[in-house]
């Protein structure tokens, strides 16, 4: 008799789990997903489905909305103002673009990369559009994507953050004001869902990182700032 319920048991567990796999299908199961790493735990097209009108998970939301504490680097110079992917360093006119590709699964909140002073807050751009974050870095196109310029004058001459959206990226959120002070670090802004971050800065400024590097919102110096 205990066999038998020890078997009935076991079917019963596993005809759940192919209700829970033929459910979710080709999308993983909830039964497997908190195992997996964020990339296979939401995939890509599934994020586009929600994107498209699908009701968004809670649990995929709460681990976007995720703004964890950061200690900057000891290290004198600039930090990265988000997470994500260098794809650019080009030069232009004068201004270094360094571009930080964002991810659906990059924490999205933006930092400054010095201590310094907020002297303007501007928004441009017409229209949400995708590619790679250096071919709207420098502005050259009439049209561009709607985007936020932070401009802080900071002792290591005067630095721009923009926050650029993209077709998934619909929103841009800034947390500064014109005269405000900010500390190397501080929460700036946020771009809600996967986009591009450009920090303008001066060509002189020798660069600690790549393109290809990884780099971490208020913790990974990516220049060097001279005396």
């Amino acid at each position: 008799m205990g066999i038998l319920i020890v078997q009935i048991v076991a079917l019963s567990l596993l005809l759940t789990a192919c209700g829970f796999w033929w459910r979710y299908f080709p999308y993983p199961s909830p039964l497997v997903r908190r195992w997996l790493p964020p990339r296979k735990r939401w995939p890509e097209l599934q994020i586009r489905d929600w994107l498209a009108g699908a009701p968004f998970q809670d649990s995929f939301l709460h681990y976007f909305y995720r703004d964890p504490e950061r200690t900057p680097a000891q290290e004198e110079g600039l930090l990265a103002p988000a997470d994500g992917i260098i794809t650019s360093v080009d030069v232009q006119d004068g201004i270094r673009y360094l571009v930080i590709a964002l991810s659906f699964w990059d924490m999205h909140v933006q930092r400054s990369p010095f201590d310094g002073r907020i002297v303007a807050v501007e928004s441009s751009g017409d229209g949400f559009m995708d590619g790679e974050g250096q071919e709207f870095a420098f502005l050259r196109e009439k049209r561009c994507p709607v985007q936020k310029r932070v401009i802080i004058k900071t002792e290591a001459g005067t630095l721009a953050v923009r926050l650029i959206t993209s077709l998934a990226a619909r929103r841009v959120e800034t947390w500064v004001d014109v005269d405000a002070t900010v500390a190397r670090g501080q929460r700036i802004g946020r771009i809600l869902l996967g986009s591009t971050v450009v920090l303008e800065l001066s060509p002189r400024m020798p660069l600690s990182v790549q393109v290809g590097d990884r780099v971490w919102a208020g913790q990974t110096v990516v220049a060097r700032v001279q005396a």
